[in-house]
């Protein structure tokens, strides 16, 4: 039988990332003139990558941004929080023991996430999980991003698993919806970062703490956790 295949997203998903995301923000917008923005606020704008974090700092704070504005950001954002990436993040509870079941149940496993490819393999590795996931999909990869299903089936594909046989996991629409696109079942945890509340994202399944996350997978993938 095919093995089971955990697509994760790594911000609100698998990591409380959102002080460090939020001070590095902040320190931008400072740069350049803009007042700070509440950390419960920027939780609500997390979920597209750095530079449309940015975009919507800006109009939180004021006129939108241009492009020449945003580049400029995006490249201030990438150097400051690429050296304050873990000052603050840490695992949600639960995370590492779910991680090692499914090591032990022989679950290939990938990371699915917007925020840009190097920065996250070095906050995978910060955080002592880089092992887990041969596998990491970021914003930058590819041409496309989530919600575009290829941005699963890709990581899919790296890993030699099959479709019928993959779960997506995340916490907001970007999650939801790419999985969604790809006709794959998902789970969104109910703790992250997501500007429409979680009831309303139409995921297949919730959880409210890692702890429920073998008794979704149950229901998802039966023939491998039932």
């Amino acid at each position: 039988m095919p093995r089971p295949v955990l697509l994760f997203d790594l911000d609100g998903t698998l990591a409380d990332t959102a002080a460090d995301l939020c001070e590095t923000t902040n320190v931008i917008l400072e740069m350049h003139g803009r007042t700070r923005v509440p950390e419960a606020r920027v939780r609500h704008l997390v979920g597209g990558g750095a530079r449309l974090l940015l975009e919507r700092g800006y109009m939180e704070t004021g006129e939108a941004a241009d492009e020449a504005l945003l580049d400029q950001s995006f490249h201030e954002f990438l150097d400051y929080y690429g050296r304050h990436i873990a000052d603050h993040t840490k695992l949600w509870p639960g995370v590492r023991d779910q991680l090692d079941m499914l090591a032990e149940r022989g679950a290939l496993m990938a990371v699915c996430t917007n925020k840009v490819e190097g920065l996250s393999r070095k906050l995978l590795e910060m955080l002592g999980i880089d092992h887990y996931f041969p596998v990491v999909i970021g914003g930058d990869t590819l041409p496309v991003k989530k919600p575009d299903p290829e941005h699963l089936f890709e990581a899919i594909r790296q890993l030699g698993g099959e479709n019928a046989h993959s779960v997506m996991v995340g916490d907001s629409e970007t999650d939801v919806d790419a999985a969604k696109n790809a006709k794959l079942p998902s789970i969104c945890v109910t703790f992250g970062y997501t500007r429409i509340p979680v009831p309303e994202l139409g995921a297949t399944a919730t959880i409210e703490h890692f702890d429920e996350f073998p008794a979704a997978l149950a229901k998802l993938l039966p023939q491998h956790f039932g």
